[in-house]
């Protein structure tokens, strides 16, 4: 490969390569192009390695929905938790493309909570975490994000639907910040913008550290972290979609700073592959598990035109639980609809006049991710506390109530098998009647904690500066450093933290 910065597709490369750099970064998402972009501009030789594909902005603003979940989603969009006892199976959205997961969000960007920050000073004793510390990076990010309020002329009637429910219930509804600009309310922002207007990270971050000489291999996949005399020096791994869609050549690249951003899920899998031991390492897994509700209304209300996400709620933060105005696309919306041949359809027809909203919960951190013997993939799964379980029901009522006070004729509980409610007296029966809980249609956009941050090693996986404890030159930069579940989209929060971690290293590097 060249010297310059540029984007590879590894699987167009005729063999394999062997080279070095200052740093390489391990995925390309929230957190892997913030460390890769603040490396670069300080000067730094910075190599990205991402296991999924790259696609160019236009290519995705033509892919349908379904197109982009079969070829940029993970397991094409069929990655789920499984459920360890009296929990649903768990849906969740993971990106496997350059530009990661952050290609596939609705844009929503909330900084940690300040109880959260202050958790993690005073009870956890990383005062490093504190929100006062992180000020600076959150301003950096919405800066380069053009981070800004949703306004109210881009809400959906879907969502104004919900808003004028809820305040007629006196719930109050705020608009959501997300990281647009130019955006147009296509509503399909969780399957890549078609218009560019979302400032994923593919957009805001790794243009400036391609045009500083950083340079990112697609369809890459690091197998293990090399290490030396108990220091990391370097990954290795092989290139993916060879001939015939066969195993690709071998690659290697050194450096004396490798970071670990492959996400919550794929980080764990990576250190312990690499010789990391830790209790810790792969648990402590939150999801956020969420909820989305269908209700019917007499007129047509066409979610799908304005903001898929453009509203939100803290009223019940104190209950954990926050509610996010949603809409999805219509084909994948209709999926979620009850029965079955001529009974499905008749609800399919009546989707123009479908709203939707949705909540999730701030959970305890029950998940665990193994490694598989069947694959690179690793096996999530994930045991629900009985109080989210209860606050999960909770939220299901909630929405239903803000529903028939916008005056919904029926809601659809997402419970499978439970027809349509079309009184708040059946909905409210729902959340204490005797169901198994793992009929409840739940899901996920936002894996935490899996090698989280801690002032001991006994209690965590890396130190507050992102560095791997028991070894040298390794650092993690993505959201499994989180020490907590946070209640909140994750984007920003995650960025903050690469943020950080980058400053830190930028600043630790020796002058000449």
């Amino acid at each position: 490969m060249s010297a310059a910065g540029e984007i590879v597709h590894g699987r167009a490369l005729p063999g394999g390569f062997d080279e070095g750099a200052d740093v390489v970064v391990v995925g390309s998402g929230a957190g892997g192009a913030v460390v890769a972009t603040l490396l670069a501009e300080a000067g730094l030789r910075v190599v990205v390695l991402e296991e999924g594909p790259y696609y160019r902005p236009e290519e995705i603003a033509g892919f349908r929905p379904t197109e982009a979940m079969r070829r940029m989603w993970r397991e094409a969009g069929l990655l789920a938790a499984f459920g360890v006892g009296q929990t649903p199976l768990i849906g969740v959205t993971v990106g496997r493309n350059v530009g990661g997961s952050s290609v596939h969000t609705g844009g929503v960007c909330f900084r940690v909570p300040p109880a959260v920050h202050d958790e993690w000073a005073r009870l956890h004793g990383l005062r490093e975490l504190s929100e006062r510390a992180f000020e600076d990076a959150y301003l950096d990010v919405e800066r380069r994000l053009h981070v800004g309020e949703v306004p109210a002329a881009d809400r959906s009637l879907s969502t104004k639907k919900f808003v004028e429910g809820a305040s007629k219930l006196g719930i109050p509804m705020r608009p959501i910040r997300r990281n647009t600009q130019g955006c147009e309310g296509n509503g399909r922002c969780n399957f890549g913008c078609p218009k560019g207007a979302k400032m994923s990270v593919d957009l805001s971050y790794l243009p400036g550290a391609v045009g500083l000489g950083a340079r990112v291999v697609s369809d890459a996949l690091v197998e293990r972290v090399l290490v030396e005399r108990g220091r990391a020096v370097g990954v290795e791994g092989r290139l993916l979609g060879g001939p015939a869609g066969g195993r690709g050549a071998r690659f290697r690249v050194r450096a004396p700073t490798v970071v670990a951003a492959c996400g919550t899920l794929h980080t764990p899998l990576l250190l312990h592959a690499s010789g990391v031991r830790s209790p810790h390492l792969g648990r402590h897994i939150t999801l956020h598990p969420a909820v989305r509700l269908c209700a019917l209304f007499d007129d047509e209300v066409r979610g799908w035109d304005g903001a898929l996400q453009s509203v939100y709620s803290d009223h019940y933060a104190g209950d954990g639980i926050t509610l996010v105005g949603v809409y999805t696309a219509v084909n994948v919306l209709a999926s979620a609809l009850p029965g079955a041949g001529p009974a499905h359809r008749q609800w399919v027809r009546q989707l123009p006049r479908l709203g939707v909203f949705g909540a999730m919960v701030h959970d305890e951190g029950g998940g665990a991710v193994r490694p598989s013997a069947l694959g690179r993939e690793g096996v999530l799964s994930y045991e629900m506390a009985a109080r989210d379980l209860s606050r999960l029901r909770r939220a299901i009522t909630v929405l239903g109530e803000i529903a028939f006070a916008a005056g919904a004729s029926k809601v659809f509980p997402p419970i499978f098998g439970v027809p349509p409610a079309s009184t708040l007296a059946e909905l409210r029966a729902l959340e204490t009647a005797p169901l198994d809980p793992r009929r409840i249609e739940c899901i996920a956009f936002h894996p935490l904690g899996s090698a989280r941050m801690a002032n001991d090693p006994r209690r965590g996986v890396t130190a507050a500066d992102g560095s791997v404890y028991g070894l040298e030159g390794l650092y993690v930069a993505d959201g499994s450093v989180l020490p907590t579940s946070i209640g909140v989209n994750s984007q920003e929060p995650i960025m903050a933290m690469a943020t950080r971690i980058a400053w830190g290293l930028r600043d630790r590097r020796p002058r000449a």
